[in-house]
């Protein structure tokens, strides 16, 4: 008898699906060495250690796909666009982020259409953490 495919499985969480853990930590890894060498995006780091960004990126996208909830028990409501608040977040800054972000994607080679669904999310939540115009 053969198996399934595990898209095949109504119940698998997208960050199931994905393959879990392993494939957020990649993929938030992989964005934030990205982000270490555009100097005008890691302006908006204010730490010297881009680990607990990291860190707080994949808990946060975890618990999004379906994952475990450990952004809330640590973090509270995510409450992204008041987060981010205190940095200009310009359109400039929202399309170097979605560069790395999607050379980060490119990096799962993910299925069609979870690559669509990942790359749509990623795009609309940078639209939406715009709260500054360019210089």
């Amino acid at each position: 008898m053969s198996q399934q495919p595990q898209s095949a499985d109504p119940q698998q969480t997208f960050y199931e699906r994905v393959g879990g853990h392993e494939t957020f930590v990649r993929l938030v890894h992989e964005f934030y060495v990205g982000v270490a060498n555009d100097q005008p995006l890691r302006d908006l780091y204010p730490e010297e250690d881009l680990g607990p960004a990291e860190e707080r990126l994949r808990m946060f996208l975890e618990q999004y796909w379906g994952g475990p909830t450990t952004y809330s028990e640590q973090r509270g409501h995510p409450r992204l666009r008041m987060r981010h608040m205190p940095y200009a977040v310009t359109p400039d800054q929202r399309d170097r982020w979605l560069r790395h972000m999607n050379a980060a994607i490119d990096s799962l080679h993910l299925d069609p259409m979870d690559d669509h669904q990942m790359r749509a999310y990623m795009a609309h939540a940078a639209h939406f953490m715009v709260n500054a115009d360019d210089a």
